[in-house]
C-alpha cells in the first residue's frame, strides 16, 4: 500500500530529515501510524516511537523535534519516545515503510503488532483504535491470537491479564465465531 503522509506531518518530517546530521531509522506506532496507514480521523500531535537506529540518535531526535523543541513549536507536532511498550518479539521483520528516503527513515508497526502493543494500556482510545482497525479489515483474529501466543505472551510479566484483554477485544470487535 503506497503511503501518503498528509500535511502538516509531511512538512514537519521533511524539516526533521533536513536537520538530522545522519541517517536515522525510527520504529513508529500509535495514532500517527493509524492516521497515515489506515486513515484514522482522530488528530494526534505525536509521532510515537519505540526504537531508533542507531540507538544513540534518540537524544538528537528528541532535542531537535521532541516536546519543547523549536521544530515542535513551529509545526505544533513532536516526536515522543514510548518508554513502556510491550510489542511482539518479531515485529521488526514486519515493519512497514512510511518514509524510506532521505535521512529520516520512518517505519511503522504492522496492524496486528500495533494492536498487541496496546494491550497493556487498554485505554478507551486503544479500544477505539482496535475497533477502527477491525472495521477497516486490517486485522485477522487468528493472526492476532497466534502472534500474541508465540511472540508476546512468553515475555509478559502479567500474561494472564493481557490474554484476558485480548480475549475481550476479540469477542467485542470480531464477534463469536
Amino acid at each position: 500500500m503506497p503511503t501518503r503522509i498528509p500535511e502538516p506531518w509531511l512538512s514537519f518530517l521533511r524539516d526533521v530529515g533536513r536537520a538530522l546530521g545522519r541517517s536515522v531509522e525510527v520504529h513508529c506506532l500509535g495514532g500517527f501510524v493509524l492516521t497515515v496507514l489506515w486513515g484514522l480521523p482522530r488528530p494526534t500531535g505525536d509521532v510515537d516511537f519505540i526504537e531508533i537506529e542507531p540507538s544513540d540518535a534518540s537524544r538528537e531526535l528528541l532535542e531537535m523535534a521532541g516536546e519543547g523543541s523549536e521544530l515542535a513549536k513551529r509545526h505544533n507536532l513532536r516526536f515522543h519516545r514510548v518508554t513502556v511498550a510491550e510489542h511482539p518479539e518479531g515485529y521488526a521483520s514486519r515493519l512497514v515503510d512510511l518514509m524510506p528516503s532521505g535521512r529520516l527513515h520512518l517505519r511503522a508497526l504492522e496492524a496486528h503488532d500495533l494492536v498487541l502493543a496496546k494491550l497493556a494500556r487498554n485505554s478507551p482510545r486503544d479500544r477505539a483504535d482496535v475497533e477502527f482497525l477491525v472495521r477497516r479489515g486490517a486485522l485477522d483474529r487468528q493472526c492476532l491470537q497466534d502472534r500474541f501466543d508465540k511472540e508476546l505472551r512468553p515475555y509478559l510479566l502479567n500474561a494472564d491479564r493481557a490474554a484476558a484483554t485480548l480475549e475481550l477485544w476479540i469477542e467485542e470487535y470480531f464477534g463469536s465465531g
